[in-house]
């Protein structure tokens, strides 16, 4: 396992996860970071930099250029590997484990060898200081790269987590989390659990827009980030990605609700 420290971080610092090959929701967020006046250096992804959308190669492309600090996520892991699939959890024979299969070869036919000799040396693990505190930064989980954790999920899942975290890297006060691709915040046993949602894919709201998070003097916040959805949305469909997700960067909705808890599918919330 891999860990990079990044020491002191002063001013403000913005985190974001999964750009999932959606360009541009990339450059929004990079905009976003460049007219807050952050520092490249204070600008970390929870990894997932290619999946579901039309521009692979442009996307990697862009967040090198930027130097933004990046962990690999299970998709720069596994393409890394020049495994089969995305390694993204998803059981057997579900919608999203068969829809996979069709972005995550797009993927693996776009990206070439120095991109994943780049994406070898990622950090499973980012550290810093702010504000008085110290964070940690992963991907899924570190027990599982790919570990789902919702806002519902057990206390126990997180509090198992938090304790490998501290088993690699000491004490934390707050640990930010992707993955998953919806934004939460949760205090665990004194930790401070964000997951950063997902910029390239909503988070199942209803709602075009995606999110990410700025830590500041004032704590943490999970904003949200406006891109040119319909030109990712054609882009998707341009290259023959039509199994449902470019409609999801329009409607809001993931097109499988698979991968969710039950308390959080939409069914639920509208009988509860």
């Amino acid at each position: 396992m891999t860990i990079r420290d990044l020491g002191e971080l002063s001013g403000e610092v913005l985190l974001f996860g999964g750009p999932y090959s959606n360009l541009q929701a990339t450059e929004a967020v990079l905009a976003v970071a460049d007219a807050r006046g952050v520092a490249a250096q204070n600008v970390i992804c929870t990894g997932d930099v290619v999946a579901y959308c039309a521009e692979p190669a442009q996307t990697v492309a862009c967040i090198r250029a930027s130097e933004a600090v990046l962990v690999a996520g299970n998709c720069e892991r596994q393409l890394a590997a020049g495994a089969m699939d995305c390694g993204c959890g998803f059981e057997a024979g579900t919608t999203c484990d068969v829809l996979s299969a069709g972005w995550y070869a797009h993927v693996d036919r776009e990206i070439g060898i120095t991109d994943r000799a780049w994406m070898a040396d990622l950090p499973d693990i980012v550290v810093f200081r702010h504000n008085a505190k110290r964070v940690a930064v992963i991907h899924g989980g570190v027990t599982d790269i790919a570990r789902f954790l919702w806002s519902t999920s057990d206390e126990a899942a997180f509090e198992e987590e938090i304790s490998a975290i501290v088993g690699k890297v000491g004490a934390v006060d707050m640990v930010i989390a992707g993955h998953s691709g919806i934004a939460f915040q949760r205090d665990v046993a004194g930790v401070q659990w964000i997951n950063a949602g997902v910029i390239g894919m909503p988070g199942h709201s209803g709602r075009q827009k995606t999110e990410f998070v700025v830590l500041s003097d004032a704590g943490a916040e999970i904003l949200a980030l406006d891109y040119d959805v319909q030109t990712a949305s054609e882009k998707m469909r341009s290259v023959g990605l039509q199994q449902g997700y470019q409609k999801a960067l329009l409607s809001g909705y993931w097109p499988s609700e698979d991968v969710l808890p039950p308390d959080l599918r939409l069914a639920s919330r509208a009988s509860g």
